[in-house]
């Protein structure tokens, strides 16, 4: 069974994506790519700095953390930011 993780990134406009996958490392890399790979949001926004991320068991719970987050105000993203599990 692999491991899920839930992650953020801050684009170069300063917005924040986030997303979840298998590899963090790999998807930080296709993000910051021109390729098909990269999401659509943040092709135009790159670069793209790893700034948050959540380790889950399962698909399921990255996801409806995924979602979770994504209905946070930029203002609450900022504070979850400050959180043991922060990069920064």
């Amino acid at each position: 069974m692999k491991d899920w993780y839930v992650y953020m990134v801050r684009c170069a406009d300063d917005s924040l994506y986030t997303g979840i996958t298998t590899d963090v490392q790999r998807r930080i890399k296709e993000h910051n790519s021109k390729t098909p790979s990269a999401a659509k949001y943040t092709r135009t926004r790159q670069p793209v700095e790893l700034v948050y991320i959540e380790q889950h068991d399962s698909r399921g719970s990255a996801t409806s953390r995924e979602m979770e987050i994504k209905k946070l105000s930029k203002k609450e993203k900022l504070n979850l930011l400050g959180t043991i599990n922060s990069l920064n």
